[in-house]
This record gives structure tokens, sequence and C-alpha cells, in this order.
């Protein structure tokens, strides 16, 4: 049963106050995926958590503000926009479940991915400054992943240290 729409609508505004467009039905999620081979989108995958609330949706909006943005940034609300939400964990064949979660998919492909791993106990400036790396690396560039996406813990700042990306922006 999903979650009430009175509970996540404020939720969900933080994210379309910023232009992030709603996919809230299984044909706009595949609509969305539908892009030619250099075209961008940024997925965001929206949860009622409050490492979405402290983290995820404020790191999605300081990263906005960044010259280099994909073609399109779109979310769907786990636990709420239930169909929408498995229609677009299908299409990233491979990658596990994780909400709140962000991938920026290139050409219908996964290039970067911040799984919930990724997302707990950092600030949302460090989560930012992920996103920020990972628009300069595939936005309007011709570079795709070509041994699956990415992630803080293999690219950046964070791939050079033993220490995993947790505690890297914990230390910084």
């Amino acid at each position: 049963m999903p979650y009430p729409e009175h509970l996540v609508m404020p939720m969900r505004e933080e994210l379309t106050r910023l232009g992030v467009e709603e996919l809230r039905s299984t044909e706009a999620v595949s609509d969305a995926f539908s892009m030619s081979s250099n075209q961008t989108m940024l997925l965001v995958i929206n949860s009622v958590c409050g490492c979405a609330a402290g983290m995820a949706r404020p790191a999605v909006g300081l990263a906005m503000q960044h010259k280099t943005l994909p073609d399109k940034i779109v979310t769907v609300f786990a636990g709420q926009d239930i169909e929408a939400t498995v229609t677009a964990r299908d299409l990233m064949v491979g990658i596990p479940p994780s909400s709140p979660f962000m991938a920026l998919i290139k050409g219908g492909d996964v290039v970067f991915v911040i799984e919930r791993r990724h997302i707990e106990g950092r600030s949302a400036e460090a989560i930012a400054i992920d996103l920020v790396q990972a628009f300069d690396r595939f936005c309007g560039t011709d570079k795709t992943a070509n041994d699956g996406p990415d992630s803080p813990d293999t690219m950046g700042a964070h791939s050079e240290s033993p220490l995993s990306s947790s505690f890297q922006s914990i230390i910084r």
C-alpha cells in the first residue's frame, strides 16, 4: 500500500520546486528512458526516510546550481509511485534497489550511481560534489561507462583513498 499522498507531498515539492520532473507512471518512466545516445538524465528515487530529507534532496538542489547539468532531471517516489519506481528499477538492469538513490543515465545506460550506502552518514555537500563530478564527466561529452556504472567509490577523490566514501566526507 502506498504512503498517503498528503504525507509525501512536501517531500515531492522539495524536488519539483527546483524543476525536477516527476515520473508518476510506467509510461512516463519509459518515455524518459527513451533518449538519444548523447542525452543525459539524472534519475532521483525519492523516499520518506531521514537521509532523503537531510542529505539526498538537498544534494540534488546544490548540484543543480552547477554550470554543467544533465539534459533532464527526473524523480520517482519509492513507496508512493510504486509502478513507476518498479519500472525505473527494471530499466537499470543489474543495479540493486535502493532508496534514496540517484543514477546518471546517458543514452539509456546508467553511467553513475549514488546508492543509499553512499548517502547515509554523509553531508549533502559531499554528495553534491559527487554529482557535480559525474555531471562534468558525462554530461556534454561522448564518454560513457564501459565496465558498468561508476559510483563515489570508483570515481574522483574517493577512489584514491582506502577509506570508504562515508568516512571521507566526515574527515574533510
